[in-house]
Formats: C-alpha cells, structure tokens, sequence
C-alpha cells in the first residue's frame, strides 16, 4: 500500500513538472489547472482558478413583438416565407379566438446571424407594434468557465486512468474507479451545459404575437348567424327525440282514443 502511494506521488510529481502547474502535497509543489488535495492515495477536486482565453463574445439575442393586421392568413403565410429564407424554424404555433379579437402566436428558432434580417423582413409593412422587446444577454464568461472546468475535469480522468493502470490491489483499483465514475458524472454535466449554451447562442428566439380586432358590429352579425345555426341544430334534435319515443307516443295517443270513446257511449 505504501509502494502504491508513493508511486502515485511519484507520477503526480512528474507530471505536475511537466505542466508546470502548482498543488501542495505534504512539503513538495506540484501544480495542475485546478488545486488539488491527496487523501489517501486519491486526487480531490478543490477549487478550480483558470485564465480566460481571448474569444468572440457569446451572446443569446432573443425578442417578442406584437402588432395588429388586418388580414391573419396573409401575414402567417409572409412569416413563414421568412423563417424559411432565414434557415430557421417554428418551434410553436397556436391559434386564440375571443369575442372582440382572433390571435396567432408563432415562436421561431433562426440562426443568431440571421435574426436581424428576419425581423427587418416581418416588420415591413407593419406601422406600429403593440410591444416589442429585444433581449441580448452576454454568457462568454459563463461559457469559458464551463469549458475550462470540463477541459480540466478530462485531464484529471486521464490521470486517474494512468494510475488504475499501475494499481495492484482490488481496493485500490475499486477506489481509483470511484472517482473515475464521479469525474465522468460531472464531465457529462458540463458537456449537457456547455451543448445547451452552445445552442442558446447558435439559435436565437423570435416570439410573434399577430391578432386582428373583430367590431362589435361584425359581433352582433355573428351572434345572429350562430343563432340560426343553434336553432336549426335544436329543431334537428327535437325530431330525433320525437322519431326515438314514436311507440309511447301512438300508445298515447290510442289510450286517449279509446276512453274519449267510452265517456261518449256512457253519455248516450
């Protein structure tokens, strides 16, 4: 056991040389991207501190407008167009009827580098809108830091398999690949994170809400027709209900026959 720590001290030291990087182990310094501490003969993950690279920034650009139109068909069939010209697509598409207006909402996915040229094409021909809201929020910092921390967390896994490989007992082994599983738990975290955030910047968001107003006039023409259509369904259902009791209703009828009858011989 004690062969075993000192090898791995060993290779640590060699390898912390090497890369020049820093970690405190009894009275020697070796040095990784992240601070380490040795209990046992196993590497924990302290504290990470890395330098960020000189990149592009990576920006999310998101929006939501709102305006009135007077025709809804053509104006879904001129957003559509756009959002195929700009490579995007619609990730929602719903439909709202009340009684004063009718309302489409369309959410489009497009790619960040085209969401302007999108939205310059939607607003033609549109002279004011309701609420329009352009959201653009800064993550590089967020982005490098999750990217440095899984570079690091790949290099520390690569460690621990190269000590596995000289490991001589069933309880080092088992010990060493407990911490393997860990680091690859939090490596498929940070790549989960790193991907979404790569798609968040990749493809932007565009929410549009488009409605067109009904008169109260076009209301009440309305709630006549829909009174002709209910009255015709209820004159329909009443002939169903008096075709479903015709048996009840001619035995009725033959009863009635039949005493009226009989009062009219007792009479005489």
């Amino acid at each position: 056991m004690k062969t075993f720590l000192k090898l791995i001290v060993l290779f640590i030291f060699i390898v912390g040389c090497k890369d020049n990087e820093k970690i405190s182990y009894g009275y020697s310094e070796i040095a990784f991207d992240e601070d380490y501490s040795v209990q046992g003969n196993l590497l924990k993950v302290e504290r990470v501190s890395s330098e960020t690279p000189s990149e592009e920034r990576k920006l999310i650009k998101n929006g939501s407008i709102e305006f009135e139109v007077v025709y809804l068909k053509k104006t879904r069939a001129k957003i559509l167009q756009a959002v195929k010209k700009y490579k995007g697509y619609v990730s929602t598409d719903n439909e709202y009827n009340s009684s004063d207006r009718k309302s489409t909402v369309i959410n489009i996915r497009v790619p960040a580098t085209n969401f302007d040229a999108l939205l310059k094409d939607i607003s033609e021909g549109i002279e004011s809108f309701d609420q329009k809201n352009i959201r653009i929020k800064d993550v590089t910092e967020q982005f490098l830091d999750v990217e440095a921390r899984l570079k690091n967390k790949k290099e520390l896994e690569k460690r621990y398999l190269e000590i596995l490989k000289k490991a001589k007992s069933v309880k080092e082994i088992l010990e060493v690949e407990k911490e393997i599983g860990k680091l690859r738990e939090d490596i498929e975290v940070a790549e989960g994170k790193l991907k979404y955030l790569q798609n968040q910047v990749s493809f932007s968001t565009l929410n549009i809400t488009f409605y067109k107003t009904i008169s109260s006039q076009t209301n009440f023409g309305k709630n006549i027709s829909e009174a002709f259509k209910n009255g015709f369904k209820n004159l329909k259902t009443f002939l169903i209900f008096i075709i479903n009791i015709w048996p009840f209703i001619l035995l009725i009828s033959l009863v009635f026959y039949l005493f009226k009858r009989w009062r009219n011989k007792r009479k005489k």
